[in-house]
């Protein structure tokens, strides 16, 4: 594969800041305007790459995700034509459908396989639970081995508090060099939805050993902040970074910004260039419905050549704080609200996007599944968070929408 361009670190300054984490697997109808174009028929070059960290491949800055709707073999050629290699999926991705579609493309092109990057994903409840469920994966797939195995949605909800030291401690780096020494894969990491998602990622660069984290987050976090720091510490770590959840809060913007048409792109695409435009960020994993999307998003990232401006940034963020931040990535303010308070403000908003957003009926189950003190609001004060978060997510509009969705 081509590498994608190098790009320089630049210094983002205020709100319009060094940029990282979001899409999960982000829903592409969210993230892109409708294309005219569709894949071509025929086998188009790869997407242009980067490197996966210190240890990891080239592989495509634009990761299929795989909760779409559109889940098929014949979903997946259309990938495969749109250029992009990377293919992310996880044990409950539509029930399951995702991963047997993809074994199913896989089947039918087994020459493609060295070409393809796979990540799949699973919830062991503990750490030697991770051998039988890689087992699992490559059995459902009709793969002798993935690029890389993450458990998915690392979180004490999920997991436990002791959780937040699995991505520093001795059972779980045993447990990396076993199954990558196995051949069942080449990489080993974590997905995370946690609101103190940053305290993971301090935990693997400070253990060292974790190959890739994905995460979600904004491109327009403030230099300096939470995020900025500790996605400074996995970069220096050689900890490779995918961000997902990155079109949840463009869902609304304008489709057309003076400022981006002189870039050739749409706003939507220019979200994505948002992303591209931190080199600590390899890719990302973007929720694609249909060919409009592939072919809108695989051109974004085709167009690429070097960060944004910081003018560009500002006019971007400015843009998608106008339209109405659906959750906040993790700024300062919710960080703080979620160390000190047990509502998961976070995961409210998440299942609320996926139910509007997505259509997603799982949406009520998950959060009935979340427990009775992480929904109960009474005490905080939503409209101070609103004022607070620096994204103005309408904390009070979204626990109103939960309950009249989800009771």
């Amino acid at each position: 594969m081509k590498p994608a361009n190098k790009i320089s670190r630049r210094s983002m300054i205020g709100t319009a800041a060094s940029m990282s984490l979001a899409a999960p697997v982000a829903r592409a109808a969210e993230a892109s305007e409708p294309s005219k174009k569709k894949p071509a028929a025929s086998n188009p070059s790869p997407l242009p790459t980067r490197k996966l960290g210190r240890n990891g491949p080239e592989v495509s800055i634009l990761a299929v995700g795989g909760q779409a709707e559109a889940t098929s073999v014949e979903y997946y050629e259309n990938v495969w034509n749109a250029g992009i290699r990377y293919f992310d999926m996880a044990d409950c991705y539509r029930g399951g459908k995702s991963e047997k579609a993809l074994g199913a493309w896989l089947r039918e092109h087994p020459e493609r396989r060295k070409e393809v990057f796979i990540v799949d994903k699973d919830h062991p409840k503990q750490i030697a639970d991770i051998p039988a469920m890689l087992d699992k994966r490559l059995d459902i797939l009709g793969t002798d081995y993935l690029d890389m195995f993450l458990i998915h949605g690392l979180g004490a909800r999920e997991y436990g508090e002791e959780c937040y030291d699995w991505p520093k401690s001795p059972e779980y780096k045993k447990m990396c060099e076993r199954m990558k020494k196995s051949g069942k894969t080449n990489l080993m990491g974590f997905s995370c939805h946690d609101m103190q998602n940053e305290r993971f990622l301090h935990a693997a660069a400070e253990g060292g050993f974790v190959d890739a984290i994905l995460t979600p987050a904004s491109p327009f976090h403030a230099k300096g902040d939470g995020i900025d720091r500790a996605f400074d510490a996995c970069h220096k770590a050689g900890i490779g970074l995918i961000n997902m959840k990155v079109m949840r809060n463009a869902k609304n913007v304008p489709k057309r910004l003076p400022e981006f048409d002189k870039l050739g792109l749409t706003t939507h695409q220019g979200v994505l260039h948002a992303l591209w435009s931190d080199e600590r960020v390899t890719a990302g994993c973007i929720w694609m419905a249909n060919d409009e999307e592939l072919a809108s998003n695989s051109e974004a990232a085709r167009l690429y050549r070097e960060p944004l401006q910081i003018a560009d940034l500002k006019v971007l963020r400015d843009c998608v704080l106008a339209s109405g931040a659906a959750m906040c990535p993790g700024c300062a303010s919710c960080l703080a609200h979620a160390a000190q308070h047990g509502t998961d403000l976070k995961s409210i908003s998440r299942f609320v996007a996926y139910y509007e957003q997505d259509g997603t009926q799982e949406a009520a189950r998950l959060y009935q599944a979340m427990r009775p003190s992480e929904r109960n609001v009474e005490g905080v004060d939503l409209e101070a968070m609103r004022e607070a978060c620096d994204y103005h997510v309408n904390y009070p509009e979204i626990v109103k929408r939960a309950k009249r969705y989800f009771a």
